[in-house]
């Protein structure tokens, strides 16, 4: 039966760190078709652009898996919370497009594991707080809160680098545009 388990665990140890450092968005439906092993997805055939955001300080993946007993469903939630400091009219513009879209979203985390958010039904931005701040120290720039709705947890991603998140996809052709600042 599918629903067997496979293996135990044990207590890990304390050798990782929260928080992500990259990510990377993906206009909606151009991943093309995903293989996946073993929950990892091992390879891709589209052709796409990966657009790359750099992150500091306060950003998260938190993954919510819900089951229902009387319905007999499961289904993830994958909810990132970004955070953008400077507001730039270039970037409130694009901001403005991620909006209107539901894009694929990989995320890096600070322990070089690379997740795919929003696989199937892509991610929607629920919320984008653009804050001036109060005092001098504060944010001047956007929060961004993102959900998906999906039937898995969001993927590991086999052989991504920081400079490209789908490296390791041998039938995939990506374009990765990085950030300027301004």
């Amino acid at each position: 039966m599918a629903c067997d388990l496979t293996i135990g665990r044990k207590v890990p140890c304390k050798d990782v760190v929260g928080g992500l450092v990259r990510c990377w968005f993906v206009n909606y439906g151009s991943l093309g078709t995903v293989t996946e092993t073993n929950d990892e997805i091992t390879d891709l055939s589209g052709t796409f652009t990966a657009f790359q955001y750099e992150l500091k300080g306060t950003n998260s993946l938190d993954q919510t898996i819900t089951s229902s007993r009387e319905n007999g469903t499961t289904f993830a939630e994958q909810t990132l919370t970004l955070t953008f400091p400077k507001m730039e009219k270039e970037f409130h513009k694009e901001l403005k497009l991620m909006a209107y879209g539901r894009p694929h979203v990989i995320v890096e985390d600070r322990n070089g594991n690379f997740f795919q958010c929003g696989l199937e039904h892509g991610m929607e931005i629920t919320t984008i707080a653009a804050a001036s701040g109060t005092a001098m120290g504060d944010l001047s720039g956007y929060t961004l809160t993102l959900s998906g709705m999906e039937t898995d947890p969001a993927n590991f991603v086999s052989g991504g680098t920081s400079a490209d998140p789908y490296a390791g996809m041998s039938s995939a052709t990506v374009t990765v545009t990085v950030g300027t600042n301004s």
